[in-house]
């Protein structure tokens, strides 16, 4: 049996501490430097147990406390580097001091799949780059409660590669190196601590992982500039100012709001002359569209009774106008609507569409050719086809120009925007805006089968060929449970084929927002066909998404904006607000609950009620993911002049009840667009407050925007007075709090802000 050996091996590197460093980096050919505050420190470590400690300014602090201890060979050591091995494991270790950072490597060399467990940290609390950024103090009785033994997808539930956490004087900050098949495992029995947990697969050849380790003084800015320096060094990082080189329509990202655009009408109830038609819709017509509704529509049954409702009464009410137009708009998006023994009364327009054959026109071509075929049965019933929807779509976007929105970013919910008027996708583009389609490759569902449009691809073979398995052999069930995760790897002839056959039907986009590419909801595919390693899936994703930014010029955006797609991408929704309705029943499933978020339904066509209704949002999530004192814009100090990054769409500006204010103003702080869901009707309600604020945001952000966030400070005990910094000359001192802040001169009111643009002050209050 070996004996067992304990070793404690101390590397004291000479040097006066260094009180920072300029690391020089070349950014759009000039010279820009990120100074760090980095600290100097010797280390020790006992392989037996890896636990490793730093001396800093005569202090021992612990980088990793005690894992399972191990027997140890093949140590060796030097002035500046000490390594070795775990024999029955077939893991080799190495430490080096380098001029700034503590140097990990963890290299497994067993070709099965193994795991090793690295580090394991505490601290006084933590700086983690959880969406946007969080500050977790480690007794934190809300923190405690949310993260108890919750298991961390680090590359999902992180927006950046690296960690820190908080000792005395101190702030310790780990660089993951190899961003693949980490867990985070968190231990909240007594105060907050976790545990790194990297898996080695089979399936991959890279059998490598580790950390840089910095050292510097308690700031949150030191820690994050340290991060951007890494990526720079790895050619990971780049300007939006780079990006608009190749892509001027960028700049229009540059104070702009992000508008989700809602109105589904082809035809709305102010097109319709209710007592004509009542009166005067043929029965052919109306037995018709009733048996398209009986057939081909979900829910239409209760549509298709309204029509024998209205006739026995001498009006018609508001919930039938709303089915009967529902009925209008559901009947025309279809191919079948063109019945020859219904639709006689042709004339030369609408014979030329029918000629062209149905199955061969684009959406732009069925919608129109519909809209014609209604009209020509419904005859004085209807205003002129042309101003259909016109006052629920055209001139609301019209509205919003004039109101003084120079830029915006319009999106839509689906790729099936053939319910949105062409008209009003060229206006945007007319006004100077960008705009696009939803877009996702995600999901896949049974052929015949599928649920939403985004799951339907014309190659059928997909479906059985080309979806994620586990190590065991089971596929990956697609989103909400529904079909099948889809292997990136093997889905760009269909992403080229859709994103064509959409610019085919006729719409301008200049914009395009692809779902979950950005989320780090990645994988490692054991299917033998098609073996996939998480960072083939993941440059599967960057390339589609590539490929429609170079091929198409698109603006892209996605949802999450993990940093990974940084160069990628432009924009981004889900950072500064995640998705988080699903942790609870009540906010999504218990529709009696006040906090329930509401349906994706909208009765007018508009806003579904799961955007436009505002809620309030229990304590602890409110901690979690919405409260000021527990917020650091951990990815602005890095990314801010990078990728712009929003709420996600189901937590827009105006949804969370009572925080809307308070949003506002972290819009500032944070430098962050505002984010509507918009019709006619949410437009008249929130007109006023969303020009006010875009008056003082846009001009901000538009200045912002260019420069890298360069300070961020907490100014209150209370941590609810914050300043952020752009570039040398911008600065927004913001005071959350009740109470009156003095800062310098000036006295900042409960809930309000101060911008300081060089000698100009602008006071603001939402």
């Amino acid at each position: 049996m070996r004996k067992k050996i304990s070793i404690i091996m101390s590397l004291i590197i000479m040097g006066s501490v260094l009180s920072g460093c300029n690391n020089k980096t070349v950014v759009n050919k000039e010279v820009q430097e990120n100074q760090v505050n980095n600290l100097d420190f010797t280390f020790d470590v006992n392989p037996k147990n890896f636990e490793v400690n730093v001396m800093v300014n005569g202090k021992k602090e612990t980088v990793s406390n005690k894992i399972q201890e191990r027997e140890v060979s093949n140590l060796k050591k030097s002035e500046k580097e000490v390594s070795w091995s775990y024999p029955k494991e077939n893991i080799d270790i190495s430490i080096k001091k380098e001029k700034d950072y503590l140097d990990v490597d963890i290299k497994s060399n067993d070709k099965e799949k193994n795991s090793f467990t690295w580090p394991n940290v505490s601290g006084e609390s933590y700086y983690l780059p959880i969406n946007e950024g969080k500050f977790i103090p480690s007794n934190d009785k809300y923190w405690k409660e949310y993260l108890n033994e919750q298991v961390y997808n680090v590359i999902e539930s992180f927006s950046m590669q690296f960690f820190a956490i908080n000792k005395d004087n101190i702030s310790i900050s780990y660089i993951i190196k190899n961003k693949f098949n980490n867990e985070m495992k968190f231990d909240t029995k007594d105060k907050i601590n976790f545990e790194f947990k990297h898996k080695y697969p089979s399936i991959n050849k890279d059998k490598e992982y580790g950390f840089r380790v910095y050292v510097t003084p308690k700031n949150v800015v030191d820690v994050a500039k340290n991060y951007k320096n890494y990526i720079i060094e790895k050619d990971e990082f780049k300007t939006l100012e780079e990006k608009a080189k190749e892509n001027k329509n960028i700049e229009k990202l540059y104070g702009a709001p992000h508008i989700y655009f809602w109105d589904k009408s082809i035809v709305t109830e102010n097109d319709i002359k209710w007592n004509l038609l009542k009166n005067n819709i043929p029965s052919n017509l109306e037995n018709w569209i009733k048996e398209l509704l009986n057939i081909k529509i979900e829910d239409g049954k209760q549509a298709a009774k309204v029509f024998d409702t209205m006739k026995t009464q001498d009006y018609v009410d508001k919930f039938q106008k709303s089915e009967i137009v529902r009925s209008f708009n559901q009947v025309m998006l279809l191919k079948e609507f063109y019945n020859p023994s219904v639709f006689k009364n042709t004339d030369k327009e609408i014979d030329k569409l029918i000629k062209k054959g149905i199955d061969n026109l684009n959406k732009v071509e069925l919608i129109e050719l519909n809209k014609m075929l209604l009209k020509s049965q419904l005859k004085d019933s209807t205003i002129p086809t042309e101003n259909w929807a016109k006052s629920n779509t055209v001139d609301v976007l019209d509205d919003i120009k004039k109101s003084g929105i120079e830029n915006a970013w319009i999106g839509f919910d689906d790729i099936e925007a053939g319910y949105v008027s062409p008209t009003l996708v060229d206006n945007a583009q007319k006004d100077g805006y960008l705009v696009g389609p939803y877009d996702s490759y995600h999901s896949i569902h049974k052929p015949g089968k599928e649920k939403w449009s985004t799951a339907k691809f014309e190659d059928k073979s997909l479906y059985e060929n080309a979806t994620i398995e586990n190590e065991k052999g089971e596929k990956l069930q697609g989103f909400q449970g529904t079909g099948r995760k889809l292997n990136p790897t093997l889905s760009l002839p269909s992403v080229k084929n859709r994103v064509s056959n959409i610019m085919k039907d006729g719409y301008k986009f200049n914009s395009w927002f692809i779902d979950c590419d950005a989320t780090g909801e990645i994988y490692d595919d054991y299917s033998k066909e098609h073996i996939t390693t998480q960072q083939q899936d993941l440059n599967a994703r960057l390339e589609r998404m590539d490929y429609i930014r170079e091929k198409e010029n698109m603006v892209i955006g996605s949802e999450g904006g993990n940093d990974f797609a940084s160069k990628a991408i432009a924009f981004a929704h889900g950072l500064e607000t995640p998705a988080f309705s699903w942790v609870d029943e009540d906010m999504n499933k218990n529709k009696d609950s006040e906090y329930y978020v509401g349906r994706y339904y909208s009765t007018t066509g508009g806003v579904p009620e799961v955007f436009s209704k505002e809620v309030p949002v229990k304590e602890l999530y409110k901690k979690i993911f919405i409260d000021e004192t527990y917020s650091i814009p951990l990815f602005r100090l890095v990314y801010n002049d990078s990728v712009i990054t929003s709420y996600h769409w189901l937590w827009g500006t105006f949804k969370i009840k009572d925080e809307v204010e308070n949003r506002m103003m972290s819009e500032i702080l944070y430098n962050t667009p505002p984010m509507y869901h918009i019709d006619k009707n949410q437009w008249n309600k929130y007109k006023d407050k969303i020009i006010s604020h875009n008056k003082v945001w846009s001009d901000f952000n538009k200045k912002a925007i260019k420069e890298p966030m360069t300070s961020f400070k907490i100014l209150s005990q209370d941590r609810l007075v914050q300043s952020s910094t752009f570039g040398e000359k911008l600065t927004v001192v913001a005071n959350f709090s009740n109470n009156n802040f003095k800062y310098k001169e000036d006295t900042i009111k409960a809930k309000s802000l101060i911008i300081y643009d060089g000698s100009n002050k602008i006071v603001y209050k939402p």
